[in-house]
């Protein structure tokens, strides 16, 4: 169902160029969030990450795009054909599935003099659901069957290591991010990322930051296992599982994967710059780059976090949620429950 938030004026051909925006631009950035990661983890490491290929290595998105597309697919022999083919998509689709229903850049309307289209207003939300978070959170959950089922059909033990770990990994964090997200859904009253937004524009004083300071550490915790990402990346880990579920993949199925991991990135970086950060002024380009801003932090953090802290093992993850982050998410719910119905 749809909430009231949409304007009138919205149509479904303005829904899809939003899509094709979304599409082209965020694949387009997360290509070039391969590159940033490998220059930020190069100074912090005290090297310089690519230089060589283009001024200052920025054509080296360009030559890794060219690889992976020239690159042979290989398919293994035992592995089960259909589902090994088909998983990358999985994840790489509920990924993008996911930000159809997260504002993303502003609303515009296209220049009268670009025929067909001209005079179509396009919104900041290709979807403005009245269950938006649910939405969105189901959808990056369901982005795990890929991995999951990558690693059960290649026939090799380290894909099935690496599917074991998506199971496990899957089971700890997910209970999390519902509980952390609870709590500020009860304060607002709604699942609409609308009316986050609305909820905060008081300013900074009015962000759920300082409401729930509690929920925003547990859902960033959580992001970084939503996201595979250091210190929770158990799915792949090199050192231990070779590449995880990705260890047969070659091409652009294995860089499927990896579009879908940094699109995930900014999906959540997304979530906490609106439900915990003041989210956007949509009356203000100065609003839309003040959201730019935090989700370029978010997202910086991701990389901070994987160059200064250390791998886990799968049962330090389960026991971190389930004994250390789940109390604390529970306890959290029930004192912002008892400061709503006071």
């Amino acid at each position: 169902m749809e909430a009231t938030h949409l304007l009138p004026e919205v149509t479904w051909v303005g829904v899809l160029i939003k899509t094709v925006i979304i599409l082209a631009i965020i694949s387009a950035l997360a290509g070039f969030g391969t590159f940033i990661e490998r220059k930020v983890l190069a100074f912090m490491q005290r090297r310089l990450g690519p230089m060589h290929v283009g001024p200052y290595g920025l054509l080296q998105i360009a030559a890794d795009g060219i690889k992976l597309f020239t690159k042979e697919d290989i398919i293994p022999q035992n592995a089960n054909k259909l589902i090994f083919m088909v998983a990358p998509l999985i994840t790489a689709a509920t990924a993008f599935i996911a930000l159809g229903a997260v504002p993303v850049f502003p609303d515009f309307t296209v220049p009268d003099f670009i025929p067909f289209i001209g005079g179509t207003f396009v919104p900041s939300i290709a979807s403005d659901l009245n269950i938006g978070i649910l939405f969105v959170l189901g959808m990056m959950a369901s982005g795990l069957y890929g991995p999951l089922l990558a690693g059960m059909s290649q026939a090799n033990k380290w894909g099935i290591i690496g599917a074991a770990r998506t199971a496990i990994q899957f089971l700890s964090y997910e209970v999390i991010t519902a509980l952390a997200i609870l709590a500020p859904v009860m304060l607002v009253g709604s699942l609409s990322f609308v009316d986050f937004n609305m909820y905060q524009s008081g300013g900074v004083s009015s962000w759920l930051i300082w409401q729930q300071p509690v929920a925003f550490i547990l859902f960033l915790i959580a992001g970084f296992a939503e996201t595979n990402r250091t210190p929770f990346d158990l799915l792949e880990h090199e050192a231990e599982v070779v590449s995880g579920y990705a260890t047969e993949y070659s091409g652009m199925r294995w860089g499927m994967f990896f579009i879908g991991e940094y699109a995930n990135m900014i999906t959540i970086s997304v979530i906490a710059a609106i439900v915990f950060l003041g989210g956007y002024d949509a009356s203000s380009s100065i609003g839309w780059l003040t959201i730019m801003l935090k989700i370029a932090f978010f997202f910086f953090l991701m990389l901070w976090v994987r160059a200064a802290w250390p791998h886990v093992r799968p049962d330090q993850l389960m026991w971190f949620c389930w004994k250390v982050l789940m109390p604390i998410a529970v306890l959290n719910v029930l004192i912002t429950a008892i400061i709503v119905l006071l």
